[in-house]
């Protein structure tokens, strides 16, 4: 089973948005500076492991706030899996497709975004092999 890990909110005004999230859910907002130059704003929900990143809380994820884009308009969540190569495969021959092809996230994992049948924007999260 694929379990949900991580969720993207798309905004227009990322200021705006983080006067919202931080200020009514008491979420912790740091600033991640993107290779493209613009800025995706990480969110815990949740405390986190320092050294793997990952929720202390099971079952709780964390997330971010992002400008919204021609291929994330609405809210999105990330699922874990072991290969997005062979998901992306799956996806496509159940009537999905890729919005976002697999990037790597600065040497964290990988990321791409795909759509479900119904046109719903789903992300894909593949961790860094371990060493």
């Amino acid at each position: 089973m694929d379990p949900l890990v991580h969720f993207e909110i798309p905004v227009n005004d990322l200021e705006k948005a983080r006067g919202f999230y931080g200020s009514i859910f008491g979420w912790k907002l740091q600033d991640w500076p993107m290779p493209d130059g613009s800025t995706y704003i990480g969110v815990h929900t949740t405390p986190i492991d320092e050294k793997t990143r990952e929720p202390l809380k099971p079952g709780a994820i964390n997330g971010g706030i992002m400008k919204r884009n021609d291929n994330v308009k609405a809210p999105v969540f990330a699922i874990k899996v072991s290969s997005i190569d062979e998901k992306v495969k799956l996806v496509e021959k159940a009537g999905g497709k890729v919005v976002m092809p697999k990037m790597d996230m600065m040497g964290m994992g990988f990321y791409a975004y795909v759509t479900d049948g119904e046109g719903n924007v789903i992300g894909l999260w593949e961790d860094l092999p371990k060493k």
